[in-house]
């Protein structure tokens, strides 16, 4: 396939595009510059501007785009900026493939997603078919997952990935985790009691290019484990695996003087499942956290000279 990617300089971006290089297929990079190379496209989401021409004739279009929900606080000029990042961006390419002819079209638009779409669960376990929460997050997730309709009302096949944080030593859950837990202070949030939906990396991407395949599926997709668990089972699975000790708690009141309105995020509790995948008969090959955080932890083989 010929592939238009956005956000491919991201975390998961870069490893799905190496990922898919290696299957054969060819990326073309969207970059926010005056492109270098035969593989990147240069864009302006911002000011809605890309060349028609990038879209014209590729098989697939994937958009990754959006700032990282964990990087700052949540101010409001920073919550704009996650707005921005991520409805500029998927409008621009969705509006834009809704332009080409139809021969033109890709077949596909895999659009990212997360699963803050489903704000606080509580103990429900809910899948695909649940509404939208209440949370800012799961605002978030409604607008952006509404910016890519122009694509399906030109009849392109639409994914909407929605995401959970990813388990990986370089990755969004468990990066900052690491130096606090190798010290031994290592803690569970709050009572520990609140659900985690969350995903290997490996299965992530083998998550990916499935639906980039499996042309019988569209619309909202969970890419999370299919076992769930609990703030207090992560802690202490993670602190068992680094041999380090993790009695602490970390109160409420403290994280939110600490981060701001993000600390809100990090209590909530998400008993997300997987339906569609499940029933498409996907493979997780770490469906527990204990094999998905010992995979993660393992050093990696020196790459040859």
């Amino acid at each position: 396939m010929r592939i238009v990617m956005a956000g491919a300089s991201g975390f998961l971006g870069t490893r799905l595009a190496e990922r898919l290089r290696q299957s054969g297929h060819d990326i073309v990079r969207l970059v926010r510059r005056p492109s270098e190379r035969p593989d990147e496209a240069s864009w302006d989401p911002s000011q809605g501007q890309l060349d028609q021409a990038v879209l014209s004739g590729a098989d697939a279009v994937i958009n990754l785009s959006g700032a990282n929900v964990g990087d700052h606080r949540w101010t409001e000029r920073y919550k704009r900026v996650l707005r921005s990042s991520r409805i500029d961006t998927t409008d621009t390419l969705a509006r834009m493939i809704g332009r080409l002819s139809p021969d033109e079209r890709p077949r596909v638009l895999l659009q990212a997603s997360g699963v803050g779409w489903y704000g606080d669960t509580g103990d429900q376990a809910v899948t695909e078919e649940a509404t939208a929460g209440n949370t800012f997050l799961a605002d978030l997730c409604r607008v952006w997952e509404a910016a890519a309709r122009p694509a399906e009302d030109a009849g392109i096949r639409v994914v909407l990935m929605r995401t959970a944080p990813t388990i990986d030593a370089d990755g969004s859950l468990l990066k900052p985790l690491l130096l606090p837990f190798k010290l031994g202070a290592g803690a569970r949030i709050g009572g520990g009691r609140q659900w985690m939906a969350w995903i290997a990396l490996p299965d992530w991407l083998a998550a990916a290019e499935f639906l980039l395949d499996r042309e019988d599926l569209s619309g909202p997709v969970n890419l999370v484990s299919p076992r769930p668990v609990t703030n207090a089972e992560f802690t202490r699975e993670l602190a068992r695996l680094l041999r380090r000790p993790a009695l602490f708690s970390v109160p409420g009141p403290v994280l939110d003087l600490a981060i701001g309105e993000l600390a809100g995020e990090a209590q909530r509790s998400q008993r997300v499942l997987p339906g569609v995948l499940s029933q498409a008969g996907f493979a997780w090959a770490y469906p527990g956290m204990d094999a998905a955080l010992a995979a993660a932890l393992r050093p990696q083989p020196a790459m040859a000279p």
